[in-house]
């Protein structure tokens, strides 16, 4: 019989058994489709040897004036720009005081100093530095620390050396700089006394949901050469490039002129039509009654201005009020209109002019978002992920078939949803989720839907950020080690100071060998492989394993007749053949990767085939 050719269509399908999924693909791990076929994922290499503190949940690129390339790093700790391969730490100062006289208490032979600072507002964790402190005990205490809380009115540092006696000290003229009150790191419940909403329950049951302490997210775009970023939960903040990279960002509402400028925000977005800066979920100053948050407001400063908030007939300062769902949840530009999710619906804000100025129109109702970075604009069509389903926006709100989503969605960790972010990958035609699988608290999946094949496949990685920005050559994307990576450069594992091999693989669903009423005698297969793109010396090489079936349920390898499974085969460039031997009805192929310097792509695999018998019996 002449050689069998295995073409599959591009995709992973979840959604359907293995075999009623013949001639498609149904497990995946760092493997992509480009023109029908999978190939192995790119590999990632961290930007720089430096690292930054916290967990990183935002990225934001753009170049300045003086063409400085530059990144924003948002995390639960700290604000950085990164710059030429350094962190620099431009985290708003929160309030700055002045010290009653000999703050500092030591211990002899101990690095702990405790702190006397009435009022001072702080967190456990915040970042706190002192200028002007007087030696004490041997120890210079002007510089930055990490506090530990002990109660309102006093906390303790570590020095970096330790004290020689047990005395006060300090003087008279200590100032402490204290920055924003770090953020939680991870969607976590609050416990305790006053913990939930006042009679939210019968006495003695709680309240009907519990109540959860927000991770810290951050929104940032650049204004000009500048940047504006706030934190969920906080005020906006303004990082002026013309003062250095070792300048802090500030309050709006400490600049000059600033007018009714939000003190809480969701988050923000500068549109590019007419550049006004929007505050989605404010609170708002104008209201002398009760001036509280509302998370269902779009307020916005003038054109061009990042002051003016109040609303005038001079001016286009303006708010207005969505009407579907209890949150705005994000927001994207896309040709003339910014698409808008609140947790229920879809709207469309559009510059409309004085007197009203922006103008929403509703597009769909009955609409969920997993979180407020699930969404992201490819290629001028939207995708989110959805609280059970995806979405598309593409003039029309549609839902995006899946072929994976039972399998996201049945193990998925909804308490972490609010982690989940979105990216795209432009140069294989991607859309990237990241996720948290049912029994993790960090991020440890990923889906792709590749728009151009549309096709879906998954795998594991560990990332807290994304963003593929045209003004670098590589995708980035943030790690659990306090680093920011590039994808898709290389091939191999670089995240560490280590190299490693990445673990690829992919199964394909099972296909009848022949017609599938027949045991079929294989004895040769083509693996048609290519090994383009790796490193020159590596002998690049892969695993191929057939897994033959009497019948569809059957065990693998083990029909009836007592077939066995097929070795794994190394197949290498030179590998033109491999003599696999093996008997079945149905089978299905496996190829997988775990060697440095490798990077395959598959063709069309080709079979050997005669017939060797007809099945009988049960397993018939």
């Amino acid at each position: 019989m002449p050689l069998r050719k295995i073409v599959l269509k591009p995709g992973v399908d979840r959604e359907r058994t293995r075999y009623t999924n013949e001639g498609g693909w149904y497990v995946s791990e760092k493997v992509r489709f480009r023109q029908g076929m999978p190939e192995k994922i790119g590999g990632w290499q961290f930007i720089t040897d430096n690292t930054f503190t916290g967990v990183c949940r935002n990225l934001w690129n753009w170049v300045t004036l003086a063409a400085l390339n530059l990144l924003g790093v948002g995390t639960n700790v700290k604000y950085y720009i990164e710059a030429g391969g350094q962190y620099f730490d431009i985290t708003p100062i929160r309030a700055s005081d002045t010290l009653s006289a000999n703050p500092f208490a030591t211990g002899s032979g101990s690095d702990v100093v405790t702190v006397t600072a009435a009022s001072h507002g702080a967190v456990d964790g915040d970042y706190v530095t002192f200028s002007g402190a007087d030696v004490v005990a041997g120890l210079d205490l002007n510089n930055e620390y990490s506090l530990t809380l002990i109660d309102d009115n006093s906390y303790t540092i570590e020095a970096a050396n330790i004290a020689s006696a047990a005395t006060t000290g300090g003087g008279a003229a200590v100032v402490a700089a204290y920055q924003i009150n770090i953020g939680q790191e991870i969607e976590s419940p609050l416990a305790g006394w006053g913990a939930g909403a006042w009679g939210a329950g019968a006495w003695g049951i709680g309240g009907p949901t519990p109540a959860w302490a927000k991770m810290r997210l951050w929104s940032a775009m650049n204004w000009g050469e500048d940047l504006v970023f706030a934190p969920r939960g906080g005020g906006i903040y303004y990082w002026d490039a013309t003062a250095g990279l070792t300048s802090r960002g500030v309050n709006i509402t400490s600049l000059a002129g600033s007018t009714q400028a939000p003190t809480e925000v969701s988050f923000i977005y500068v549109s590019d039509i007419s550049r006004f800066l929007l505050a989605f979920g404010s609170n708002n100053p104008a209201d002398t009654v009760s001036g509280a948050f509302d998370p269902m407001i779009v307020r916005w400063a003038d054109q061009e201005s990042l002051t003016d908030w109040a609303p005038a007939i001079t001016n286009q300062a303006g708010d207005l009020r969505l009407s579907h769902g209890s949150q705005i949840v994000t927001a994207v530009q896309t040709r003339q209109e910014i698409f808008t999710l609140t947790d229920s619906a879809a709207y469309s804000l559009q510059y409309i002019g004085a007197p009203l100025v922006w103008g929403a129109q509703l597009l769909g109702d009955n609409i969920s978002i997993v979180g407020p970075n699930a969404m992201v604009i490819a290629s001028g069509v939207v995708f989110w992920m959805g609280v059970d389903k995806f979405y598309v926006y593409d003039g029309r709100v549609q839902t995006l078939p899946c072929d994976l989503r039972r399998y996201v969605f049945s193990d998925f960790n909804k308490t972490q949803a609010s982690q989940v972010f979105a990216g795209t990958n432009e140069g294989f035609n991607e859309v990237w989720w990241f996720y948290c699988s049912a029994d993790s608290t960090t991020v440890d999946r990923y889906v792709i839907f590749n728009y151009l094949d549309r096709a879906w496949y998954y795998g594991t990685m560990a990332r807290t950020a994304w963003l593929d920005s045209g003004l670098r050559d590589y995708p980035q994307a943030a790690a659990y080690n306090n680093r920011v990576l590039y994808h898709e450069y290389g091939v191999d594992d670089n995240a560490t100071d280590t190299p490693a091999a990445i673990d690829a693989y992919i199964e394909s669903a099972e296909f009848d060998i022949d017609d599938g009423d027949h045991f079929m005698y294989v004895y040769r297969t083509v693996p048609d492989i290519t090994f383009v793109g790796s490193v020159d010396d590596s002998d690049p090489e892969v695993v191929f394993t057939i897994y033959p079936k009497a019948s569809s349920g059957s065990p693998d390898g083990t029909p009836a007749s007592g077939t066995v499974a097929s070795p794994d085969y190394p197949v290498d460039q030179y590998t033109s053949q491999i003599y696999t031997r093996f008997r079945g009805r149905q089978a299905y192929i496996k190829i997988r990767s775990n060697k440095i310097g490798t990077t395959w792509q598959l063709g069309a695999p080709r079979l050997d085939i005669r017939q060797d018998g007809r099945a009988t019996g049960s397993g018939a």
